[in-house]
């Protein structure tokens, strides 16, 4: 049993799994260390069945084992979390959930409830509860907290979509109109909180089931991550003069645009990982370290990277080329196997969302071709004209079928007409192939 400090609560935190135990735990347990915020966070199961039991079984306390790559060299980090000061179930009592509400003293709302868990349900009534949607829940407790006369929620949110906060608000806004929860109610919830959109980045590989971790003591709660980590934050108000993560040193940007965050996440990173591996595994290789292991696939794929999707976007460029530098030192993690056919899945939706506005904008921007991006095009052709990928069988069928011209001018599939790219794919794809 872990012995804790007693904090007061200022986080209500739905979701208790391994991503925010491993992430937003952390960053409120450095910020109370490095500041006076002196938070505790208080756990609300957001399903049915979860691990609040477990916690509280180890006073909510747990120990993160952070590995990666640092400074070139492989590194191991520990920390015991101990911010959680209890957990609360609503489905075993949700008068109990309720009852948050009534504590002054609660300013932010973090949440994980998965993609799917920021919804609307028609279907949804209050004598449901607790048998409702996420923001349903959230909206019953505000009720809950205007009829108190009490402040409102800086909201958090880290689930992966895009606009996660103002898609929150908008839920819990339709909520509010169908259960007629008045005018009153509505306006307190748009001028009384703030709906933070946010972007999180951090593999967290939770309890390592397959290893013999020796902590010389037993913690049935473990958590495993890397070491990176970046939040961005997109709001108007400055957070840090509540939260005061600015004092704890952590890769935590507050900005008034968080998309062009999104899309340098989405072009380096995912753009990185979708450029490289058809031509990975056609090449036979098997996992994103061995790529870095590989002379000529790390090569090719630092090329994409810093030579031609780099200079397609608009931040500073010693702050891209430092996230790029980042994003190859995760991919050198030998914590991490990270299976190529793991990230092959669907990649030719992949390469649209991820690739192709690099080489579209690219050629916007230098009037020429990009080489290494055409290549990984021509690369991913060839994959789908194997049994190795694995998408939606329409789209397999049509990519091994198709020519060259018939797949580059399908709408359908890239969202416009790709032809004029015909002769530069060709001259890249192998003779045979053809």
């Amino acid at each position: 049993m872990f012995e804790k400090v007693k904090r007061c609560e200022k986080i209500i935190q739905f979701g208790e799994g391994n991503f925010l135990r491993g992430f937003a735990d952390w960053i409120v347990q450095l910020t109370n260390e490095a500041s006076d915020f002196n938070a505790g966070v208080v756990v609300v199961q957001p399903i049915e069945k979860g691990m609040c039991e477990k916690l509280e079984e180890q006073n909510c306390a747990y120990t993160l084992i952070m590995r990666g790559i640092k400074n070139g060299a492989a590194s191991v980090e520990k920390k015991v979390i101990d911010v959680i000061s209890r957990t609360v179930e609503p489905y075993k009592d949700f008068n109990k959930y309720l009852e948050l509400a009534q504590n002054p003293d609660f300013r932010f709302v973090i949440s994980n409830t998965t993609e799917s868990g920021i919804a609307f349900c028609p279907d949804d009534t209050p004598q449901k509860a607790p048998y409702v949607t996420f923001p349903a829940k959230v909206t019953l407790l505000l009720q809950k907290r205007f009829t108190l006369g009490l402040d409102g929620f800086i909201f958090l949110p880290c689930e992966l979509i895009g606009k996660n906060g103002t898609t929150l608000k908008k839920c819990i806004i339709d909520y509010a109109r169908l259960w007629d929860f008045g005018d009153d109610f509505i306006e307190w919830v748009e001028k009384e909180n703030i709906f933070c959109n946010t972007l999180v980045d951090r593999i967290v590989t939770g309890y390592p089931k397959d290893e013999n971790i020796d902590l010389g003591y037993e913690d049935n709660m473990v958590d495993t991550s890397e070491i990176f980590h970046l939040w961005v934050i997109e709001s108007e108000y400055d957070i840090s003069k509540e939260f005061p993560f600015d004092k704890a040193n952590l890769n935590i940007i507050v900005t008034n645009d968080l998309e062009r965050y999104r899309t340098r996440k989405v072009r380096i990173l995912n753009g990185a990982h979708t450029s490289m591996i058809p031509y990975a595994m056609l090449e036979g290789i098997k996992t994103v370290g061995e790529c870095m292991e590989n002379e000529k696939m790390c090569a090719f794929v630092k090329g994409c990277v810093y030579d031609e999707i780099i200079p397609t976007l608009d931040l500073p460029e010693k702050e891209l080329k430092g996230y790029a530098d980042n994003v190859f030192e995760r991919f050198k993690n030998p914590y991490i196997k990270h299976m190529c056919s793991s990230i092959a899945l669907n990649s030719v939706s992949k390469f649209k969302v991820r690739v192709l506005p690099s080489i579209l904008e690219y050629i916007r921007r230098k009037n020429e071709m990009p080489d290494k991006l055409l290549t990984s095009f021509a690369k991913l052709i060839e994959f789908y004209k194997t049994d190795m990928p694995n998408d939606d069988e329409k789209v397999m069928k049509f990519m091994k079928e198709a020519s060259i011209k018939e797949i580059l001018s399908n709408k359908e599939l890239w969202g416009e007409n790709l032809s004029f790219l015909e002769t530069e794919i060709k001259r890249r794809i192998k003779d045979d192939d053809k």
